[in-house]
């Protein structure tokens, strides 16, 4: 499988991450071990690495953080490979194609595993993290990484309203101990990073 590395697994949970394209986007696989069915986050580049994981891992759909480009670079051509792609409404018309809307809250089965869906609006309208079901770990595409928020400065990005999405729906609901994996770079935990929150808001963008 090339360059994709097991980052974290227990007894029925295997996530790998691989990292693609000009801004080096993080890719997860979260498989299950019992059954063999993976669900891939982000399809974001190089369709030649991302595609192949249907067969090597089993995965049988795509689930979308956000619409921005670099997250979304390999969605047709998993598509074309049958994968079916699922995004938020409100950022679904900046892909070239999904196949299913996601619902805030909503627990898409993955084998005998469960990712739920959180709308986390403020970096786009409809970005979403997805948390591991019993599990301590989140992925969250650009809503957060070590040191703060993601960027608010883009078409449709919202300061106040990313803040809103961290402290209320990752901070409060989650436990400290919780790792997180963000859209690029390197993990880090809600507990590390709640703390600094009013100083996020103090930096602002």
């Amino acid at each position: 499988m090339g360059s994709t590395e097991t980052v974290w697994s227990d007894a029925a949970a295997e996530v790998y991450r691989l990292v693609v394209g000009p801004v080096e986007n993080n890719v997860y696989v979260v498989r299950c071990s019992r059954t063999g069915r993976a669900a891939l986050i982000d399809a974001a580049n190089e369709p030649d690495r991302l595609v192949p994981l249907v067969d090597e891992l089993g995965v049988e759909l795509v689930l979308t953080t956000h619409g921005h480009w670099d997250h979304v670079g390999a969605v047709a051509e998993m598509r074309a490979a049958g994968v079916p792609v699922w995004v938020r409404s409100e950022d679904a018309s900046d892909l070239p194609g999904h196949d299913r809307l996601i619902d805030d809250g909503e627990v898409i089965a993955v084998g005998e595993l469960g990712l739920r869906a959180i709308h986390t609006p403020g970096h786009t309208p409809g970005s979403v993290c997805f948390a591991l079901e019993g599990r301590p770990v989140l992925f969250t595409g650009d809503t957060l990484f070590p040191g703060g928020p993601g960027n608010t400065t883009f078409e449709g990005g919202d300061f106040a309203t990313i803040i809103t999405s961290i402290e209320d729906r990752l901070f409060r609901p989650f436990a400290a101990a919780t790792t997180f994996w963000p859209g690029h770079g390197a993990p880090s935990s809600l507990g590390a990073e709640s703390p600094h929150l009013d100083e996020w808001i103090a930096r602002g963008w």
